[in-house]
């Protein structure tokens, strides 16, 4: 199948290829948008035909020009759109990283094509190439969620809740779909971030792709638009920024392009924020430049602007918020043997159940905890109102530390 068909080659309601626009395509769970046609039909609401060579008069010769025509009334629900998306070799959901809707919205596509199907694989940008082994073993069955998120350093490496993802991860590992680490190591662009390109070692060379192109200059003016609205005006701090952006889609294309060279077989969902898929740039145009493959952007709509190009096809999910998670109100610190209370928030859980401050936590629920990371793995089991036992080593000047247990009902 080629990957694109012409604009000419379209069904009566839906158009699968991308056109210049989308057309709205709405219905009661999940909303689509699919690409429609930008020409405007010349016949008028009364039946009379255009004729191209008619005298026109003045006043329609000032008349404002439309130029596409969004028809509102057309619908499609995702059953129907499935197949669409099944005939794609790699199929592009974004994202806003901390909208728990879209986050369900990108698991309702992937239901739906595992049901069609397809054998499916799941690139994710929240996942760091170097610890891919982690995600394998986790798939199978050899290591725990708690453990996968430890080895990946999920919450060193992605700073949003991992609770917007879990049902993505879930649903991968309960069907044996293989989830890839997209993304290139955070060290590499942090340091590219402060120094650039040109700063990064040779071993560190060897970890991102030697190919970087900058020829794609609406995307380049759109990553412009976004710098300056942070108050960035100095130019060799954009250069870095733009790198940055490039490197990132670059690195994540490279890794999902050498996947379907590996897996021929596998149909690719990626994952990834909106801004790395809009018009095909960012990684969708640079896997194509590395290996031609069919594919479609599926953008969630509300915050993006419908624009000619900005996608094959838009949901518009239903409001969901993430719901609330067990806190204990504290702040904490790693300590030599356990987690470190810097602080207790006033009337929290963790006050109202006697924990002070410059507590040490050993344990909860019997479980040893090493590191605040390993406490929000813990928290991950627990929801606002549920009960917590934790182990304490509290120091006292006078008599010598304190070993003690306490009890608290968690909170949101």
């Amino acid at each position: 199948m080629s990957d694109r068909m012409s604009c000419s080659q379209r069904e009566p309601v839906m158009v699968i290829t991308r056109c210049p626009l989308p057309l709205p395509l709405i219905f009661s769970s999940l909303f689509l948008v699919a690409c429609g046609n930008a020409a405007v039909n010349q016949r008028s609401a009364s039946g009379h035909d255009y004729h191209p060579d008619k005298q026109t008069s003045k006043q329609e010769e000032t008349r404002p020009a439309v130029a596409t025509v969004l028809d509102l009334h057309q619908s499609l629900d995702l059953k129907t759109l499935t197949p669409v998306l099944a005939t794609r070799r790699v199929v592009y959901v974004g994202e806003s990283h901390d909208n728990y809707a879209h986050h369900r919205a990108q698991l309702a596509v992937i239901e739906a094509l595992y049901e069609s199907g397809a054998d499916l694989a799941i690139g994710m940008e929240m996942f760091q190439q170097p610890y891919q082994q982690y995600l394998d073993d986790y798939i199978a069955g050899k290591i725990s969620e708690a453990e996968m998120l430890r080895k990946t350093e999920w919450y060193e490496r992605w700073v949003y809740d991992y609770r917007f993802y879990r049902p993505i991860l879930n649903f991968a590992k309960e069907n044996g779909i293989p989830v890839i680490a997209l993304n290139v190591p955070r060290e590499i662009t942090r340091r590219v971030s402060k120094a650039g390109l040109k700063s990064l070692s040779e071993e560190e060379r060897g970890q991102v792709p030697a190919d970087i192109d900058y020829s794609d200059q609406a995307y380049t003016d759109r990553l412009k638009q976004i710098f300056n609205q942070h108050g960035k005006e100095i130019s060799q701090d954009f250069e870095r920024f733009l790198q940055v952006q490039l490197l990132w889609d670059e690195g994540m294309a490279e890794r999902a392009a050498a996947y379907l060279m590996e897996q021929p077989q596998k149909q690719l969902v990626i994952l990834a924020g909106s801004g790395h898929l809009m018009h095909s740039s960012g990684i969708p145009n640079r896997i194509q430049r590395r290996q031609q493959v069919s594919s479609a952007v599926v953008l969630p709509g509300g915050d993006l602007k419908i624009e000619p190009g900005i996608a094959d096809f838009m949901l518009f999910p239903e409001a969901a918020e993430l719901p609330p998670a067990a806190v204990m109100g504290i702040y904490m610190e790693k300590a030599d043997n356990g987690v470190l209370v810097s602080g207790v928030l006033k009337e929290g859980a963790a006050e109202l159940g006697g924990v002070e401050r410059d507590d040490i936590i050993l344990a909860f629920d019997g479980e040893v905890v090493a590191s605040p990371n390993d406490l929000r793995i813990q928290l991950l089991k627990k929801k606002p109102g549920d009960d917590a036992r934790l182990t304490l080593l509290r120091r006292r000047i006078l008599f010598g530390d304190k070993q003690l247990e306490v009890n608290l009902t968690l909170g949101q």
